[in-house]
């Protein structure tokens, strides 16, 4: 395994950026001059952390390595702050992390890095905030992605915050962030619009997987609510109710091990197959 640290200064970010890239084994059956010189391009997983965390969480809270090099996918994980993976203009200078992924961090990883740039190597995913942030990257560029995969977080209808919610804070700046509940409205934050208006134009949408522990106090009901509406809109999606756990970081081990094995199949079984709700 290879463990890359990218520290540099970003023009979406106006400042700095950090960025945590697995890359797999060598192969001692070659030489290293075979190896690295050979050409070849790996699939990509882009992995997103959840509020509070940053580029160091699935390395160090996770198996990240050990599972990314037994299927030898490159991992690709970025620091996004608690931004939702939204553009935050009104944040100091400008933190604009949907932008800076797209426009910035894509480019750099597979202009330096032998990652293919392929739809179908291409795989984003992400827990809490972060599954959330895959949905929001996923939706709105879906020809870039085979696969979604949202651990602990589920697209919802987008109220007015409770002002007594512990999160209350980020959702009211982020309305007026866009300028109001009506601009929140038509950023890429309501994803059940986003999707929408990607079904009715006929856009093909990667393979989409929602997994939530039936104990999760933050996940677990919308996870339900959007089981429901997927249903009823005729949304090809698989989701996975796992007994047993909150919002934890045993059940998001689990949920990546689940998801490289749906990414890179295998003879195995993935984990939450067992699990899976008609």
């Amino acid at each position: 395994m290879a463990l890359f640290q990218l520290n540099f200064t970003s023009k979406y970010l106006a400042g700095p950026a950090e960025v945590n890239v697995i890359m797999p084994d060598a192969d001692f059956s070659k030489s290293p001059s075979e190896f690295y010189g050979s050409g070849k391009k790996y699939k990509a997983l882009w992995l997103l952390h959840g509020t509070y965390g940053d580029y160091t969480d699935w390395i160090r809270k996770s198996n990240a390595e050990l599972y990314a090099c037994e299927k030898q996918m490159a991992v690709i994980m970025p620091s996004a702050l608690n931004t939702n993976y939204v553009d935050w203009t009104t944040f100091a200078m400008g933190h604009n992390v949907y932008s800076f992924f797209f426009e910035e961090l894509m480019p750099l990883i597979y202009g330096w890095l032998p990652v293919s740039d392929r739809k179908e190597d291409n795989f984003i995913a992400g827990l809490s905030m972060g599954g959330r942030g895959a949905c929001v990257l996923g939706f709105a560029r879906p020809e870039l992605f085979k696969a979604i995969y949202s651990f602990s977080a589920s697209p919802k209808e987008l109220k007015m915050p409770d002002p007594a919610n512990p999160f209350a804070v980020r959702e009211f700046n982020l309305i007026n962030n866009f300028g109001g509940f009506e601009g929140y409205k038509a950023s890429p934050l309501n994803l059940l619009r986003v999707l929408e208006e990607n079904m009715e134009a006929g856009k093909e949408m990667p393979d989409l997987y929602f997994a939530s522990g039936d104990k999760d106090p933050i996940a677990y009901q919308d996870f339900l609510n959007f089981h429901a509406w997927a249903k009823e809109k005729g949304l090809k999606a698989d989701f996975f109710e796992v007994p047993g756990f909150s919002h934890e970081w045993r059940f998001w081990d689990l949920c990546l091990q689940d998801a490289l094995e749906r990414f890179a199949p295998s003879d195995k079984t993935p984990v939450f197959e067992q699990y899976r709700k008609d």
